[in-house]
């Protein structure tokens, strides 16, 4: 068999420098959108992204020949520059780090309602908890002076 099949879903997540909430509601789209698209142009597809003021989620299908820290990289300097560029946001940054979470197949549509109702779940619960939370579910060891 020639072929190579491969479902590889990631949940990745990521802020702004100090978790300062820098991503206005007038442009916040329009980042979503870029970001989607710049998944789009590594031959990955954007299944879901969302977030608000001080950071992002995006659900995305990588290849295998994909390398997350390279993907996250690439998508932050873009995105970082089209801020700047296209939004005239100069002081706009991301934090250093990130968190990308694997996704298997049938956890797919729930993880995109839960990227879709991001303003309404940071009603209740901060960008710090959400991501301790992520830790924890993935019983990923961490040290909290650390943390994004």
């Amino acid at each position: 068999m020639g072929s190579t099949y491969f479902a590889l879903y990631y949940h990745i997540v990521f802020g702004t420098k100090r978790q300062e909430p820098t991503i206005d509601i007038e442009w916040r789209d329009r980042l979503h959108a870029y970001l989607g698209g710049l998944v789009r142009t590594i031959d990955g597809v954007a299944c879901a992204v969302g977030g608000v003021a001080d950071h992002v989620h995006i659900l995305a299908s990588l290849r295998p020949t994909h390398q997350v820290s390279k993907v996250l990289w690439d998508i932050k300097r873009r995105s970082s520059a089209w801020v700047h560029d296209e939004i005239g946001f100069k002081p706009f940054e991301w934090q250093d780090g990130y968190g990308a979470f694997t996704v298997s197949v049938s956890r797919v549509g729930a993880v995109k309602g839960y990227i879709a109702k991001q303003e309404e779940h940071h009603r209740k619960q901060s960008f710090r908890d959400e991501f301790i939370e992520f830790l924890r579910k993935h019983r990923i060891e961490f040290k909290e002076e650390y943390l994004l």
